[in-house]
């Protein structure tokens, strides 16, 4: 890695030495800093190009340097005509200004090392572009070493050489006199554009319609950067010592030629004997082969042949070429246009704009890039223009880089996100919003696009904000969550509630039911619910939309209303809007509907905790339920007794009590005190409908009741009735009969052995008086359908665990005093199932074995009036 450094360090000294050491002392450092190597141009590419920017104001130039020793070479004498023959070109071409002449920033400043001037940015020269990298940076920079003219660069820039000789031959009177690839180069925006006006020659009578010029014979003893390039120069300056602006076309032929092969010429010169060659070329031009020409693009060749002509009347002249069919391509046509736009007034610039979308996918994006969208930029000034341009230059920007965009857009498009007039502005902003979001730097969105979007909910046309708050969703899953909190949100609600547009309102709540899900649960809460209930109007659309947002609310997985809100808020707004006259039939349905689906919630939520509550046990409580469990494992794995043991056992114990007779003693005795008064019983206090045990074989097993007055491991029957249970009295049971048959015993009998051995049908009305205050409460699991005859199920299969007692606690209530209940939606004549959950619920009266009595619906009557 040290050594990478160090390699890359010892370059980077090297590269800024060279061009320390070339322009050290020049005037032109004074003004100018000098950037790096670039390319090379001018006469045998002898000019090095830097690039620079302007020490006052930083604008971008590009800095051409001669250094005088890379002509040490040659006697003085000869060194000192190169050099004049370089300043007598930069001279000329710093005193002619033409948009296709390379514009000059700075005059040619002399050191004693180097020559040097300043133009406007500049790539490569057309020579660099073709593969001549003479005097370029080693490595070659890759951007040139890869660098392809498209066709509509070629076409467009062959048009721009004619016409820039068009303006030397017919406006200044002027032969260029050495057009070459060298002297062609590429401005950073890619335009072609002339210089090495070193072998210039104006007209001796430039006010005649004819004009005339003088040529200087051919030196072969001089240096070759004190002549023209022999192998563009035009027969005639050789031959005949002559030259008019058709020379120059013969030097044009060949840079087509060229441009088209490659960076060959149509003839290589032998320089040492230019006469002998230019005398074979004459008679090769004059029976020119088909094959010389076939690169050339089939409808520009015969004008290529006609430039390349023997005979200079033969040659079309600049202004002429400009014309020819070859440059009717629309992609040279619009670049053409762009450069002539200062002509232009602002109707013809609107209605050329208002085409360019049609065009630009068809152009390539470098050309697009840097040679339409600065134009495009320039005319931001131009407040009139705005609506014209954005839409065009957003367009290149989703065929941007996100880092060309910050470069080459974001800077002229940040003036234009604080304009408001005109309006269309504004919506052009709004419709491409996504895309400013995308590629938009943070900063830049907080301190430029996100203010516009607010300008926009706080217009004064109502056009604009309904657009606005339909194009928020598109894109608020790129806005920031900060700013969408503070600063978005407070302006929709704000637009809501200010405006007297139904329109607005209504996209207001249509705006923040697509976001709710870009927000927290609780700021939707906190700020967005209570809201709702701020809204003035109550037009059908408005209390749709509000419906709207408590729905959203209440069913996304990430929000969702808690039962306590949904009780003291959500519900009553909901239920008064719901009933008002404005709505129709299938709007106060769907209201219904999410009003019930909230009260659904509601109640298996609350059930939920209730049970939770009520079922937590203590430590105490779980160490008595393992050893019932361990208790009631060995009893269903013990044997039966045989009858005779127990005769046995009789018989040999004479104190053994006879428990049958007890047992049926005491359900005689029961048994009258419940059917003294078989009519009714009167109520007492804190009373409900009791329920018979169930006939489990563990039922007497069961120790000290629970604290909270059921046992945890009984789960609640959805039929029964009971409000809670009561210690028993002598009036507990009173009327059960009427309500509920008579209890099956016999597998109870049967699991004692001995005890209930009779074939006899017993009384069990004496089994009352076993259920004393001492006894556990009994619970709704209780009143459940009695077990199939023979089956002998555990009695720890008919418990489940707190979550199946809440399965079938489906329609269950809580009882008074917060007791558990089997009151619910069941059987109750006050509550219709469909009114308040789905038809689906818990199984009917008839289904859980218990008959309803008169005495029932009288107790009902006690309770509820």
């Amino acid at each position: 890695m040290e050594s990478m450094l160090n390699k890359l360090k010892s370059t980077v000294t090297k590269v800024t030495a060279d061009v320390t050491s070339a322009v050290m002392g020049n005037p032109v450092t004074r003004e100018f800093e000098v950037g790096r190597h670039i390319a090379s141009g001018g006469p045998g590419l002898c000019w090095r190009i830097y690039n620079g920017t302007k020490k006052s104001t930083k604008q971008e130039v590009a800095v051409f340097v001669f250094e005088k020793k890379t002509v040490d070479k040659y006697p003085k004498f000869e060194k000192d005509q190169i050099v004049d023959s370089l300043k007598r070109g930069v001279q000329q071409l710093t005193r002619l200004r033409h948009p296709r002449l390379l514009t000059v920033q700075h005059p040619l400043e002399e050191s004693r090392d180097c020559l040097a001037f300043c133009t406007e940015p500049v790539f490569a020269s057309l020579s660099n572009v073709l593969g001549q990298w003479e005097n370029l940076p080693s490595p070659v920079p890759t951007d040139i070493k890869e660098y392809k003219l498209y066709d509509v660069e070629t076409k467009y820039g062959l048009l721009q050489i004619s016409e820039g000789l068009s303006f030397l031959h017919s406006g200044v009177k002027m032969v260029h006199g050495n057009l070459c690839l060298e002297n062609i180069i590429l401005n950073k925006s890619g335009a072609w554009k002339i210089m090495g006006f070193d072998f210039s020659n104006s007209s001796t009578n430039p006010s005649d319609a004819e004009p005339k010029y003088t040529c200087k014979e051919w030196e072969p003893n001089l240096p070759p950067l004190c002549l023209p390039n022999p192998e563009y120069l035009a027969p005639e300056y050789i031959l005949s010592v002559s030259c008019d602006s058709a020379s120059d076309m013969y030097s044009l032929g060949v840079v087509m030629h060229a441009v088209f092969n490659e960076g060959k010429p149509v003839f290589q010169v032998n320089k040492h004997d230019i006469f002998k060659s230019f005398s074979r070329q004459l008679d090769q031009l004059s029976t020119m082969s088909p094959a010389l020409l076939n690169k050339i693009p089939e409808e520009v060749r015969e004008h290529v042949k006609m430039l390349l002509s023997v005979t200079p009347n033969v040659r079309p002249d600049a202004d002429q070429m400009t014309k020819i069919p070859f440059f009717d391509d629309v992609g040279a046509v619009t670049l053409q246009y762009f450069d002539s736009l200062f002509q232009r007034d602002n109707l013809q610039k609107s209605q050329f704009y208002k085409g360019l979308p049609k065009v630009l996918p068809k152009l390539p994006k470098r050309v697009v890039v840097y040679r339409i969208l600065p134009a495009l930029n320039s005319e931001f000034v131009n407040p009139d223009m705005v609506p014209f341009v954005l839409p065009n230059v957003l367009l290149i920007a989703e065929e941007c880089t996100k880092d060309e965009y910050v470069r080459l857009i974001l800077p002229d498009l940040t003036p234009v996100f604080k304009q408001q007039e005109p309006i269309q502005i504004l919506l052009i902003f709004l419709q491409k919003m996504d895309l400013l979001l995308t590629k938009t730097p943070a900063e830049d969105i907080k301190s430029s696009v996100l203010p516009m979007v607010y300008r926009a909910l706080e217009a004064p046309s109502v056009q604009i904000q309904e657009l606005c708050l339909n194009i928020i969703p598109t894109f608020a899953n790129l806005i920031e969550y900060t700013s969408m909190k503070n600063s978005l949100i407070p302006r929709i609600k704000s637009a809501c509630l200010q405006t007297s547009s139904l329109a607005v309102r209504v996209n207001s709540l249509v705006c923040l039911g697509k976001i709710l899900e870009y927000l927290d649960k609780w700021f939707v809460i906190d700020e967005i619910l209570p809201f709702l209930q701020q809204i003035p109007s109550r037009e059908p659309a408005v209390l749709m939309g509000v419906l709207g947002i408590y729905k959203c609310t209440f069913s996304h997985k990430k929000l969702g209303i808690p039962k306590e809100h949904l009780a003291s808020k959500s519900l009553p707004h909901l239920v008064s809007l719901s009933i008002d006259n404005n709505l129709n039939l299938n709007q106060f349905n769907s209201f219904m509907v999410v009003i019930r689906e909230m009260l659904s919630r509601m109640e298996a939520e609350h059930k939920t905790k209730l049970e939770q509550l009520h079922m937590s046990l203590t430590l105490e409580e779980k160490q008595r339920l393992a050893k019932e469990q361990e208790q009631a494992v060995k009893l269903r794995n013990q044997q039966p007794l045989a009858p005779q043991t127990i005769k046995a056992a009789n018989t040999n114990n004479s104190q053994t009590k006879d428990l049958t007779s007890s047992l049926l003693n005491s359900m005689t005795s029961l048994n009258s005190l419940s059917l003294a008064n078989p009519a009714r019983p009167a109520p007492v206090q804190g009373t409900t409908i009791a329920a018979f045990p169930s006939p489990s074989p563990m039922m007497g097993s069961m120790g000290a009741p629970v604290s909270n007055g059921f046992n945890p491991t009984m789960g609640f029957q959805t039929g029964g009735m009971g409000m809670g249970m009561r210690p028993a009295g002598p009036g507990l049971y009173g009327g059960m009969a009427t309500t509920t048959s008579t209890p099956n015993f016999g597998a109870l009998a049967q699991n004692q052995g001995p005890i209930g051995q009779t074939n006899k049908a017993p009384d069990m009305s004496a089994l009352d008086s076993l259920f004393i205050p001492s006894q556990p409460k009994v619970t709704l699991n209780q009143m459940g359908p009695k077990p199939s005859p023979g089956t002998n199920t555990p009695w720890l299969n008919q418990f489940g665990s707190a979550q199946n007692a809440q399965t079938q606690m489906q329609g269950a209530s809580v009882g008074m005093g917060g007791m558990p209940s089997g009151f619910g939606m069941q059987g109750n004549p006050f509550f219709s199932p469909q009114n308040f959950a789905q038809p689906a619920a818990a199984p009917s009266l008839n289904q859980s074995g218990i008959k309803q009595s008169a005495s029932v619906n009288n107790d009902l009557k006690d309770l509820f009036g």
